[in-house]
Protein backbone atom coordinates (compact mmCIF):
# COMPACT_ATOMS: atom_id res chain seq x y z
CA UNK A 1 0.00 0.00 0.00
CA UNK A 2 1.32 3.45 -0.87
CA UNK A 3 0.39 6.59 0.87
CA UNK A 4 -0.99 9.18 -1.46
CA UNK A 5 -0.24 13.09 -1.01
CA UNK A 6 -2.56 14.87 0.12
CA UNK A 7 -4.47 17.62 -1.20
CA UNK A 8 -4.46 20.31 1.50
CA UNK A 9 -6.09 23.39 1.23
CA UNK A 10 -6.00 24.11 4.74
CA UNK A 11 -2.22 25.05 4.97
CA UNK A 12 -2.51 28.13 4.14
CA UNK A 13 -6.62 29.08 4.29
CA UNK A 14 -7.65 31.12 6.65
CA UNK A 15 -8.29 29.37 10.44
CA UNK A 16 -12.11 27.49 9.11
CA UNK A 17 -12.72 25.81 6.14
CA UNK A 18 -15.72 24.11 4.30
CA UNK A 19 -15.78 22.21 1.55
CA UNK A 20 -18.92 21.03 1.10
CA UNK A 21 -19.56 17.13 -0.84
CA UNK A 22 -23.06 17.28 -2.65
CA UNK A 23 -24.74 14.27 -4.46
CA UNK A 24 -28.21 14.33 -5.18
CA UNK A 25 -31.00 11.59 -5.14
CA UNK A 26 -33.48 11.26 -2.52
CA UNK A 27 -33.51 6.73 -2.03
CA UNK A 28 -32.89 5.20 1.21
CA UNK A 29 -29.84 4.78 3.04
CA UNK A 30 -28.27 1.15 1.29
CA UNK A 31 -26.54 0.54 4.80
CA UNK A 32 -27.63 -0.56 7.93
CA UNK A 33 -24.86 2.22 9.78
CA UNK A 34 -26.42 4.92 7.77
CA UNK A 35 -30.18 4.25 7.36
CA UNK A 36 -31.91 6.83 7.95
CA UNK A 37 -35.02 6.88 5.75
CA UNK A 38 -35.65 8.67 2.69
CA UNK A 39 -35.49 12.15 4.37
CA UNK A 40 -32.43 14.22 2.46
CA UNK A 41 -30.41 15.41 5.20
CA UNK A 42 -26.70 17.09 5.43
CA UNK A 43 -24.17 15.89 8.15
CA UNK A 44 -21.66 18.37 9.00
CA UNK A 45 -17.72 16.82 10.32
CA UNK A 46 -16.00 19.75 12.29
CA UNK A 47 -12.21 18.25 12.21
CA UNK A 48 -8.72 19.95 12.60
CA UNK A 49 -4.87 19.49 10.96
CA UNK A 50 -5.64 16.24 8.94
CA UNK A 51 -7.46 13.26 10.02
CA UNK A 52 -6.98 11.80 6.70
CA UNK A 53 -10.83 12.33 5.52
CA UNK A 54 -10.63 12.82 1.92
CA UNK A 55 -13.34 14.27 -0.35
CA UNK A 56 -12.84 10.72 -1.78
CA UNK A 57 -13.97 9.17 1.68
CA UNK A 58 -16.54 10.93 2.62
CA UNK A 59 -17.77 10.82 -1.09
CA UNK A 60 -17.86 7.06 -0.42
CA UNK A 61 -20.11 7.19 1.86
CA UNK A 62 -22.42 9.57 0.17
CA UNK A 63 -22.40 6.71 -2.53
CA UNK A 64 -23.54 3.89 0.35
CA UNK A 65 -25.86 6.47 1.49
CA UNK A 66 -27.38 8.74 -1.48
CA UNK A 67 -30.15 10.16 0.55
CA UNK A 68 -26.96 11.92 2.81
CA UNK A 69 -24.54 15.10 2.38
CA UNK A 70 -21.62 15.36 4.19
CA UNK A 71 -19.91 18.77 4.69
CA UNK A 72 -16.87 18.69 6.14
CA UNK A 73 -14.95 21.94 8.18
CA UNK A 74 -11.56 21.73 9.07
CA UNK A 75 -10.07 23.48 11.35
CA UNK A 76 -6.32 24.92 11.06
CA UNK A 77 -5.14 23.14 14.24
CA UNK A 78 -7.14 21.87 17.68
CA UNK A 79 -6.84 25.06 19.79
CA UNK A 80 -9.26 26.82 17.26
CA UNK A 81 -11.41 23.64 17.42
CA UNK A 82 -10.99 23.51 20.92
CA UNK A 83 -12.56 27.67 21.44
CA UNK A 84 -15.70 26.61 19.21
CA UNK A 85 -16.24 23.35 20.91
CA UNK A 86 -16.37 24.02 24.40
CA UNK A 87 -18.30 27.70 23.23
CA UNK A 88 -21.13 26.18 21.52
CA UNK A 89 -21.49 22.39 23.48
CA UNK A 90 -24.74 21.96 24.90
CA UNK A 91 -25.97 25.73 23.14
CA UNK A 92 -26.35 24.39 19.86
CA UNK A 93 -24.48 25.47 16.82
CA UNK A 94 -21.70 22.80 16.62
CA UNK A 95 -21.33 20.49 13.77
CA UNK A 96 -23.09 16.94 13.86
CA UNK A 97 -19.90 14.99 14.47
CA UNK A 98 -17.09 16.83 16.36
CA UNK A 99 -13.41 15.35 16.34
CA UNK A 100 -11.96 16.35 20.36
CA UNK A 101 -8.07 16.31 20.64
CA UNK A 102 -6.64 14.22 23.52
CA UNK A 103 -4.90 16.91 25.37
CA UNK A 104 -8.63 18.65 26.19
CA UNK A 105 -10.68 15.04 25.45
CA UNK A 106 -10.55 14.97 29.51
CA UNK A 107 -12.12 18.54 29.80
CA UNK A 108 -14.86 17.44 27.52
CA UNK A 109 -15.87 14.63 29.68
CA UNK A 110 -16.45 16.60 32.13
CA UNK A 111 -19.27 17.20 30.04
CA UNK A 112 -20.04 13.74 28.51
CA UNK A 113 -24.17 14.15 29.33
CA UNK A 114 -24.05 16.75 26.66
CA UNK A 115 -22.65 13.84 24.02
CA UNK A 116 -24.49 11.41 22.28
CA UNK A 117 -23.74 7.37 23.09
CA UNK A 118 -22.41 5.32 21.15
CA UNK A 119 -24.03 2.56 19.70
CA UNK A 120 -23.21 -1.04 21.64
CA UNK A 121 -22.31 -2.53 18.34
CA UNK A 122 -19.21 -0.75 18.79
CA UNK A 123 -18.16 -1.29 21.49
CA UNK A 124 -14.91 -3.58 22.10
CA UNK A 125 -13.72 -2.26 18.69
CA UNK A 126 -10.39 -0.38 20.18
CA UNK A 127 -7.10 -0.78 22.32
CA UNK A 128 -8.42 -0.84 26.03
CA UNK A 129 -7.05 2.51 27.07
CA UNK A 130 -8.14 4.25 24.11
CA UNK A 131 -12.18 3.39 24.59
CA UNK A 132 -12.01 3.79 28.61
CA UNK A 133 -10.89 7.24 28.17
CA UNK A 134 -14.20 7.77 26.83
CA UNK A 135 -16.42 6.00 28.61
CA UNK A 136 -17.97 8.52 31.11
CA UNK A 137 -18.86 7.36 35.00
CA UNK A 138 -22.13 5.80 34.02
CA UNK A 139 -20.66 3.93 31.61
CA UNK A 140 -21.53 5.84 28.26
CA UNK A 141 -19.09 5.37 25.52
CA UNK A 142 -19.16 9.30 24.49
CA UNK A 143 -16.42 8.86 21.98
CA UNK A 144 -15.08 7.26 18.68
CA UNK A 145 -11.38 6.48 18.50
CA UNK A 146 -9.85 7.91 15.68
CA UNK A 147 -5.83 7.22 15.42
CA UNK A 148 -3.34 7.20 17.91
CA UNK A 149 -0.07 8.90 17.82
CA UNK A 150 3.29 6.79 18.17
CA UNK A 151 5.96 9.16 17.02
CA UNK A 152 9.55 8.56 14.84
CA UNK A 153 11.84 11.31 13.71
CA UNK A 154 11.03 12.58 10.23
CA UNK A 155 13.97 14.14 8.19
CA UNK A 156 15.33 15.32 5.31
CA UNK A 157 17.96 13.07 4.20
CA UNK A 158 19.79 15.56 1.53
CA UNK A 159 19.97 18.06 4.40
CA UNK A 160 21.41 15.51 6.57
CA UNK A 161 24.02 14.30 3.78
CA UNK A 162 24.61 17.75 3.05
CA UNK A 163 25.20 18.35 6.65
CA UNK A 164 27.94 15.36 6.70
CA UNK A 165 25.20 13.40 9.13
CA UNK A 166 23.76 9.71 8.39
CA UNK A 167 20.70 10.06 5.89
CA UNK A 168 19.89 6.53 5.58
CA UNK A 169 16.57 5.49 7.79
CA UNK A 170 18.55 2.78 9.71
CA UNK A 171 21.83 5.76 10.43
CA UNK A 172 19.88 8.25 11.14
CA UNK A 173 18.03 5.44 14.29
CA UNK A 174 21.64 5.17 15.41
CA UNK A 175 22.49 8.64 15.12
CA UNK A 176 19.04 9.20 17.37
CA UNK A 177 19.34 6.42 19.67
CA UNK A 178 19.76 8.10 22.99
CA UNK A 179 18.40 10.48 25.12
CA UNK A 180 17.35 14.52 24.71
CA UNK A 181 20.46 15.89 25.31
CA UNK A 182 21.95 13.62 22.54
CA UNK A 183 19.08 14.30 20.27
CA UNK A 184 20.28 17.80 20.81
CA UNK A 185 23.63 17.44 20.18
CA UNK A 186 23.19 16.14 17.17
CA UNK A 187 21.18 19.63 16.44
CA UNK A 188 24.15 21.47 17.53
CA UNK A 189 26.41 19.51 15.26
CA UNK A 190 23.71 20.11 12.35
CA UNK A 191 23.72 23.64 13.31
CA UNK A 192 27.49 24.27 13.23
CA UNK A 193 27.90 22.46 10.35
CA UNK A 194 25.18 24.42 7.94
CA UNK A 195 24.34 27.41 10.15
CA UNK A 196 20.34 26.25 10.08
CA UNK A 197 18.77 25.14 13.15
CA UNK A 198 18.08 21.49 12.79
CA UNK A 199 14.25 21.33 14.70
CA UNK A 200 11.18 23.03 13.42
CA UNK A 201 9.54 23.59 16.42
CA UNK A 202 11.03 24.23 19.79
CA UNK A 203 7.73 23.76 21.58
CA UNK A 204 7.58 20.02 19.54
CA UNK A 205 10.27 18.82 21.66
CA UNK A 206 8.64 20.07 24.87
CA UNK A 207 5.50 18.23 23.76
CA UNK A 208 8.04 14.88 23.24
CA UNK A 209 9.50 15.67 26.25
CA UNK A 210 6.22 15.89 28.73
CA UNK A 211 4.46 13.20 26.84
CA UNK A 212 7.47 10.80 28.38
CA UNK A 213 6.24 11.94 32.18
CA UNK A 214 3.30 10.30 33.92
CA UNK A 215 2.18 13.33 35.86
CA UNK A 216 3.48 16.70 34.67
CA UNK A 217 0.62 19.83 35.84
CA UNK A 218 -1.61 17.48 38.36
CA UNK A 219 -2.47 14.53 39.90
CA UNK A 220 -5.24 11.99 40.26
CA UNK A 221 -6.31 13.20 43.50
CA UNK A 222 -6.35 17.04 42.17
CA UNK A 223 -2.99 18.11 43.86
CA UNK A 224 -1.52 20.50 41.57
CA UNK A 225 2.10 20.43 40.63
CA UNK A 226 2.47 21.92 37.97
CA UNK A 227 5.30 24.48 39.26
CA UNK A 228 6.89 22.39 41.96
CA UNK A 229 7.64 19.20 39.63
CA UNK A 230 11.36 18.97 39.37
CA UNK A 231 10.02 17.41 35.65
CA UNK A 232 7.98 20.31 34.71
CA UNK A 233 11.13 22.64 35.10
CA UNK A 234 14.45 20.45 33.91
CA UNK A 235 12.00 19.69 30.49
CA UNK A 236 11.38 23.46 30.06
CA UNK A 237 15.11 24.51 30.81
CA UNK A 238 15.96 22.04 28.64
CA UNK A 239 13.94 23.55 25.65
CA UNK A 240 15.22 27.14 26.07
CA UNK A 241 18.66 26.73 26.71
CA UNK A 242 19.24 23.99 23.88
CA UNK A 243 15.85 23.75 21.81
CA UNK A 244 15.31 27.47 21.01
CA UNK A 245 18.50 28.46 19.59
CA UNK A 246 17.88 24.99 17.34
CA UNK A 247 14.88 25.58 16.24
CA UNK A 248 13.11 27.36 13.63
CA UNK A 249 9.96 28.65 14.79
CA UNK A 250 8.46 28.32 18.44
CA UNK A 251 5.26 26.90 17.79
CA UNK A 252 3.71 25.16 14.75
CA UNK A 253 0.70 25.61 12.52
CA UNK A 254 1.46 28.87 10.98
CA UNK A 255 1.49 29.76 7.84
CA UNK A 256 5.26 30.15 7.35
CA UNK A 257 5.61 27.17 9.21
CA UNK A 258 3.78 24.83 6.69
CA UNK A 259 6.30 26.43 3.96
CA UNK A 260 8.76 25.85 5.44
CA UNK A 261 8.63 22.60 4.99
CA UNK A 262 9.53 22.89 1.29
CA UNK A 263 12.32 25.51 1.35
CA UNK A 264 15.01 23.60 3.48
CA UNK A 265 14.51 26.04 6.51
CA UNK A 266 15.02 22.89 8.89
CA UNK A 267 16.09 19.20 8.53
CA UNK A 268 14.15 17.60 11.03
CA UNK A 269 10.65 16.73 13.00
CA UNK A 270 9.42 14.63 15.59
CA UNK A 271 7.00 12.64 13.94
CA UNK A 272 3.62 10.92 15.12
CA UNK A 273 2.18 9.23 12.33
CA UNK A 274 -0.56 11.73 11.44
CA UNK A 275 2.65 14.53 10.72
CA UNK A 276 3.00 12.40 7.71
CA UNK A 277 -0.14 13.68 5.55
CA UNK A 278 1.19 17.00 6.79
CA UNK A 279 4.24 16.81 5.46
CA UNK A 280 3.62 15.19 2.31
CA UNK A 281 0.53 17.93 1.87
CA UNK A 282 3.22 20.64 2.51
CA UNK A 283 5.88 19.78 0.55
CA UNK A 284 4.45 17.68 -2.62
CA UNK A 285 7.56 18.42 -4.68
CA UNK A 286 10.38 17.81 -2.04
CA UNK A 287 12.18 14.35 -2.32
CA UNK A 288 14.05 14.37 0.41
CA UNK A 289 11.82 13.46 3.18
CA UNK A 290 12.17 10.04 5.07
CA UNK A 291 11.47 8.46 8.93
CA UNK A 292 12.97 6.67 11.02
CA UNK A 293 12.77 4.19 13.58
CA UNK A 294 13.27 6.15 16.51
CA UNK A 295 12.47 8.69 19.03
CA UNK A 296 14.35 10.57 22.21
CA UNK A 297 14.92 8.89 25.33
CA UNK A 298 12.61 5.86 24.00
CA UNK A 299 8.91 6.11 23.20
CA UNK A 300 6.60 8.56 22.93
CA UNK A 301 2.81 9.03 21.56
CA UNK A 302 1.71 12.61 20.40
CA UNK A 303 -2.25 13.64 19.58
CA UNK A 304 -4.39 10.92 18.70
CA UNK A 305 -8.29 11.86 19.00
CA UNK A 306 -12.04 10.95 18.95
CA UNK A 307 -15.21 11.99 17.35
CA UNK A 308 -18.50 12.88 19.33
CA UNK A 309 -21.83 13.37 18.29
CA UNK A 310 -23.37 16.32 20.36
CA UNK A 311 -26.68 15.21 21.55
CA UNK A 312 -28.60 18.14 20.71
CA UNK A 313 -27.87 17.63 16.98
CA UNK A 314 -30.40 17.82 14.62
CA UNK A 315 -29.49 14.34 13.27
CA UNK A 316 -28.17 12.72 16.11
CA UNK A 317 -28.86 8.70 14.90
CA UNK A 318 -27.37 9.38 11.45
CA UNK A 319 -24.33 11.47 13.21
CA UNK A 320 -23.78 8.18 15.17
CA UNK A 321 -23.96 6.25 12.28
CA UNK A 322 -20.86 8.16 10.27
CA UNK A 323 -19.19 8.46 13.48
CA UNK A 324 -18.84 4.25 13.15
CA UNK A 325 -18.29 4.58 10.04
CA UNK A 326 -15.51 6.84 10.00
CA UNK A 327 -13.40 5.16 12.83
CA UNK A 328 -14.63 1.36 11.72
CA UNK A 329 -11.19 -0.76 10.84
CA UNK A 330 -11.88 0.11 7.24
CA UNK A 331 -11.81 3.92 7.18
CA UNK A 332 -8.96 3.72 9.43
CA UNK A 333 -6.94 2.36 7.31
CA UNK A 334 -8.21 4.11 4.61
CA UNK A 335 -7.24 7.46 6.89
CA UNK A 336 -4.22 5.95 7.38
CA UNK A 337 -3.49 5.91 3.69
CA UNK A 338 -4.21 9.21 3.43
CA UNK A 339 -2.94 11.11 5.87
CA UNK A 340 -0.65 8.70 7.99
CA UNK A 341 -3.05 8.71 10.95
CA UNK A 342 -1.96 5.53 12.77
CA UNK A 343 -5.18 3.32 13.82
CA UNK A 344 -6.37 2.72 17.03
CA UNK A 345 -8.85 -0.10 15.88
CA UNK A 346 -7.49 -3.60 17.07
CA UNK A 347 -9.23 -5.60 13.63
CA UNK A 348 -6.88 -2.57 11.48
CA UNK A 349 -3.53 -2.98 14.35
CA UNK A 350 -3.75 -6.77 13.40
CA UNK A 351 -4.04 -6.49 9.57
CA UNK A 352 -1.29 -7.60 7.38
CA UNK A 353 -2.40 -4.37 5.43
CA UNK A 354 -0.93 -2.35 8.30
CA UNK A 355 2.11 -4.48 8.70
CA UNK A 356 2.98 -4.25 5.10
CA UNK A 357 1.89 -0.29 4.59
CA UNK A 358 4.86 1.70 2.99
CA UNK A 359 4.68 5.52 2.08
CA UNK A 360 5.79 6.54 -1.57
CA UNK A 361 6.48 10.17 -0.29
CA UNK A 362 9.08 9.45 2.42
CA UNK A 363 10.97 6.88 0.60
CA UNK A 364 9.18 4.02 0.41
CA UNK A 365 9.52 4.11 3.88
CA UNK A 366 7.60 0.96 5.63
CA UNK A 367 5.73 3.18 7.86
CA UNK A 368 3.11 0.57 9.05
CA UNK A 369 5.96 -1.41 10.64
CA UNK A 370 7.85 1.74 12.18
CA UNK A 371 5.27 3.39 13.47
CA UNK A 372 3.88 -0.49 15.35
CA UNK A 373 7.44 -0.36 16.45
CA UNK A 374 7.42 3.15 17.65
CA UNK A 375 3.82 2.07 19.80
CA UNK A 376 5.28 -0.52 21.15
CA UNK A 377 7.86 1.88 22.41
CA UNK A 378 5.06 3.85 24.33
CA UNK A 379 5.62 3.01 28.45
CA UNK A 380 3.94 6.18 29.47
CA UNK A 381 0.80 6.63 28.86
CA UNK A 382 0.65 10.26 30.46
CA UNK A 383 -1.95 11.85 33.13
CA UNK A 384 -4.06 14.42 31.56
CA UNK A 385 -7.28 15.94 33.41
CA UNK A 386 -9.73 18.72 32.65
CA UNK A 387 -6.59 21.36 33.43
CA UNK A 388 -4.01 19.80 31.33
CA UNK A 389 -4.82 22.11 28.28
CA UNK A 390 -4.52 25.32 29.86
CA UNK A 391 -1.67 24.60 32.41
CA UNK A 392 0.38 22.73 29.23
CA UNK A 393 -0.87 25.92 26.81
CA UNK A 394 0.30 28.41 29.41
CA UNK A 395 3.78 26.85 29.45
CA UNK A 396 4.26 26.46 25.60
CA UNK A 397 3.59 30.71 25.99
CA UNK A 398 6.84 30.52 28.10
CA UNK A 399 9.00 28.87 25.87
CA UNK A 400 7.16 31.30 23.17
CA UNK A 401 8.19 34.19 25.11
CA UNK A 402 11.81 32.99 25.47
CA UNK A 403 12.11 32.76 21.67
CA UNK A 404 10.85 35.58 20.51
CA UNK A 405 12.85 37.40 22.83
CA UNK A 406 10.42 38.82 25.04
CA UNK A 407 11.14 37.65 28.60
CA UNK A 408 14.63 35.83 29.67
CA UNK A 409 14.46 32.02 30.67
CA UNK A 410 13.80 33.29 34.83
CA UNK A 411 11.28 35.23 34.21
CA UNK A 412 8.90 34.00 31.47
CA UNK A 413 9.07 31.09 34.30
CA UNK A 414 8.15 32.86 36.85
CA UNK A 415 5.52 34.93 34.73
CA UNK A 416 3.96 30.99 34.33
CA UNK A 417 4.06 30.26 37.68
CA UNK A 418 2.03 33.44 38.59
CA UNK A 419 -0.77 32.28 35.54
CA UNK A 420 -0.68 28.61 37.33
CA UNK A 421 -1.07 30.23 40.92
CA UNK A 422 -3.94 32.77 39.22
CA UNK A 423 -5.48 29.72 37.21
Amino acid sequence: MQSRAIRRGFAAAAAFSATALVVTGCAAATTDEGSTGDEEITLTVATFNDFGYTDELLQQYMDENPNITVVHNRAAESGDARANFFQKLGKGGLADVEAVEIDWFAEAMQYSDLLAEAPDDVKGRWLDWKEAAATDGDGRLVGFGTDIGPQGVCYRSDLFEAAGLASDREGVAALFDGDWENFLDVADEYREATGKPMIDSANSVLQGIVNQLEYTYTEPDGTVIATTNPDVADAYNLVVERAVPNSAYSGQWSDDWFASMANGEFAAMLCPGWMLGVISGSAPDVTGWDIADVFPNGGGNWGGSYLTVPADGENVEAALALASWLTAPEQQMQAFENAGTFPSQLEALESDELAGATNEYFNDAPTGEILSSRAAAVTVAPYKDADYFKYHDALQNAVNRVFDGLEDQETSWNTWVAEVEAF
